[in-house]
């Protein structure tokens, strides 16, 4: 017999972590997961476009990335079929049990990895212990290899419970370019949730420290911009040109002056630019990736409209035409307190837990709010909980990584609370 996933934890979360994949790009990683939970033996299976509509995703890149990893999944010995099944990034998976009469739990976690090169020093464990990641320019720098890891030992312990009730737990693509919540939230398998749990790993809080539930996550919406306009010879003939790298120069300005707001906080940022051919050639073309957040939806859309209309405006001042295009979004939504003392009473009696938080205010964004304001709607209570870890530099960068001891923990955590809201709801 096969050691259990929970014997193995640290083996998962290291096998996860040497080949993360971006988003809608989870190929590889998807099959790995379908490999455990089959393992596992759940009652219904849905990968990729089983599990969602693939018309509602958002930031789907390119043909030629998703080509590209579809390759290296496939060189990776990826199940054909499974992998016929993704055809077109439609990644990621959910995995339910049914248990009879009870309530219908979910629990959320996310799978994508970043852009980022994982360090080669000596004193980034990873690396020295050798499961650093092996594509060269991606790397689980936010702690998702550990968040798959919970959630497919999570799902086993309830398995292995007197559980009575429907767990579903989805394995969202996607999240770091906030592009799989909306689909998942959407889709059958979030309708009439009576509880839902989503889970992040460390964010600054210790090895030990457990919040019940974050309040105040960020909306937010992710933005492409195209500036058009028309060349010439800068020397020769610059008044025949319209320049549209001086028309994002202006507009970046303007981006940056949109006034606060009387009804809360407000953030945009610009965070890539490219554009223009030579040094003696008016620019026909400038693009950049530009973002908004706000503290509730409503200052979200005034900040994102604020920033659409400053591109807009600065190209036309400018002689250019602007396309201003919402790649993906997130709401707000706060967790329920009822549902977070569940958490909080569960953590407490948690081994290695030393400091429980009813709550802490996040301070980013997070696609898993569309699967919480799904629930909320629908009547049922969502918590989003944070299992604290040292990790040695902050998230999203090269030498980021968690303390293991944390992965018993979050199991450890999220079945008592799944638990307890089967014995006692909330």
């Amino acid at each position: 017999m096969s050691q259990s996933i929970r014997e193995r934890l640290v083996e998962i979360r290291r096998d996860l972590h040497r080949y993360p994949e971006p988003g809608w790009c989870e190929f590889y990683t998807t099959h790995r997961l379908v490999e455990e939970l089959r393992t596992i033996g759940v009652d219904e299976l849905a990968v990729g476009p089983d599990a969602y509509d693939p018309d509602r995703r958002m930031a789907i890149p390119p043909d030629e990335r998703l080509e590209e990893w579809t390759d290296r999944a496939r060189e990776r010995g990826v199940d054909p079929d499974l992998l016929e099944r993704m055809a077109g990034g439609n990644t990621g998976a959910v995995a339910v049990l049914d248990r009879g009469e009870g309530p219908t739990v979910g629990l959320r976690v996310d799978i994508d990895g970043l852009f980022i090169e994982e360090s080669t020093a000596e004193r980034h464990r990873p690396a020295a212990e050798g499961f650093r990641s092996e594509t060269g320019e991606t790397m689980h720098a936010c702690g998702h290899d550990a968040h798959m890891t919970w959630g497919l030992a999570t799902l086993e312990a309830i398995a292995e419970s007197d559980f009575a009730g429907r767990l579903v737990v989805f394995f969202q693509p996607a999240e770091e370019i906030s592009g799989g919540g909306r689909p998942m939230a959407e889709s059958e398998y979030a309708a009439d949730l009576d509880y839902l749990f989503a889970v992040h790993v460390g964010l600054d809080h210790p090895t030990g420290e457990v919040v019940a539930g974050i309040e105040r996550p960020l909306a937010m919406c992710h933005v492409d911009v195209e500036i058009r306009g028309t060349s010439a010879h800068a020397g020769k003939a610059p008044e025949d040109g319209d320049n549209a790298i001086q028309a994002l120069g202006t507009a970046i300005g303007n981006v940056y002056a949109i006034p606060r707001h009387a009804d809360g906080m407000t953030r945009v940022n610009v965070g890539r630019v490219d554009g223009g051919t030579a040094s003696n050639v008016v620019a026909e073309h400038a693009g950049a990736v530009a973002e908004a957040r706000g503290e509730t939806t409503d200052l979200m859309e005034y900040a994102k409209g604020e920033l659409r209309r400053r591109f807009e405006t600065a190209a036309e001042m400018h002689g250019c035409e602007a396309d201003v295009d919402v790649v993906s979004e997130s709401p707000r939504a706060d967790s329920d307190p009822e549902l977070a003392r569940v958490v909080a009473s569960a953590a407490g009696g948690v081994d290695g837990v030393d400091t429980v938080r009813r709550s802490a205010d996040f301070g980013a964004s997070e696609d898993a709010t569309f699967l919480m304001e799904r629930v909320q709607s629908d009547g049922g209570l969502a918590t989003y909980l944070i299992v604290g870890t040292d990790h040695p530099t902050s998230h999203h960068t090269p030498r980021f990584d968690v303390d293991e001891r944390s992965l018993r923990t979050g199991v450890d955590v999220l079945t008592d609370a799944i638990l307890s809201v089967d014995d006692d709801g909330a």
